[in-house]
């Protein structure tokens, strides 16, 4: 696979793994106007990950079904935080605080890039992320400046999803490589400080974690994986070539 398609299908398996959590809420979400958002921004992520695939399957000669229903846990590069359990709402909106502004960065410099098809996702994505980024700040917020319980809520939420965040900066020799790729090292001071600023708005403290899980770029992931795609996986494999 060239180091474009690679790329691509990382960025993809992101969006994808976390469309997938996303849309575990609609139905379940503590209000109804918030299973329409949560159900808005999970379509969004699922739009960003099919532009992708798309791509990447064009570069290797696939289709996008093909990489996001008959590959194995193993083939994934998405990072480990997007394949993480939901939990707690306030541990959704931690995970969605992290992602999205992490995205909102990425995209925001990858909409410069010299390639096209890349620069045209990442100019449409960066507008949709940016509406992510508001929604869990406000919820942040919302409950860190809350009650004596969403307070606990929240933080417990942030100290569970921060240990998963520095694999999101994690530079390797792929993005060295290739021209058109963004160094996540270069946004992670800046996401760091957008972040920061939130939990500190929200009378939460900043977690600190000595580790930092990683892996989900070499197709390691937590044991949470395997579960998730064997319920996104289902049906195109039960039935392959179906069409309805």
């Amino acid at each position: 696979m060239s180091d474009l398609a690679a790329y691509a299908l990382r960025l993809g398996d992101d969006a994808l793994i976390a469309a997938q959590r996303t849309a575990e809420w609609i139905a379940a979400a503590p209000q109804l106007e918030e299973d329409v958002a949560l159900g808005n921004i999970g379509l969004d992520q699922l739009g960003q990950a099919r532009s992708l695939l798309q791509y990447a399957g064009q570069l290797t000669g696939v289709t996008e079904d093909d990489l996001a229903y008959f590959r194995d846990e193993r083939e994934f590069t998405n990072v480990q935080l997007v394949e993480l359990p939901n939990g707690d709402f306030a541990t959704t909106i931690a995970r969605l605080l992290f992602f999205a502004t992490y995205q909102h960065l990425l995209y925001d410099e990858l909409r410069g890039c010299a390639d096209e098809t890349l620069a045209g996702v990442a100019g449409k994505a960066v507008k949709e992320v940016a509406y992510h980024v508001d929604h869990a700040t406000q919820w942040v917020l919302r409950l860190g400046d809350g009650t004596d319980e969403s307070h606990r809520r929240m933080q417990a939420g942030l100290d569970a999803m921060w240990p998963y965040t520095g694999e999101l900066f994690a530079s390797d020799d792929l993005v060295q490589r290739l021209e058109v790729a963004v160094d996540p090292a270069t946004v992670e001071e800046e996401w760091l400080r957008r972040v920061t600023a939130v939990i500190e708005e929200s009378t939460c403290t900043v977690p600190t974690s000595s580790y930092q899980h990683s892996g989900g770029r070499e197709g390691r992931h937590s044991e949470h994986l395997g579960y998730l795609l064997a319920e996104l996986q289902h049906i195109a494999r039960s039935h392959p070539g179906a069409k309805w």
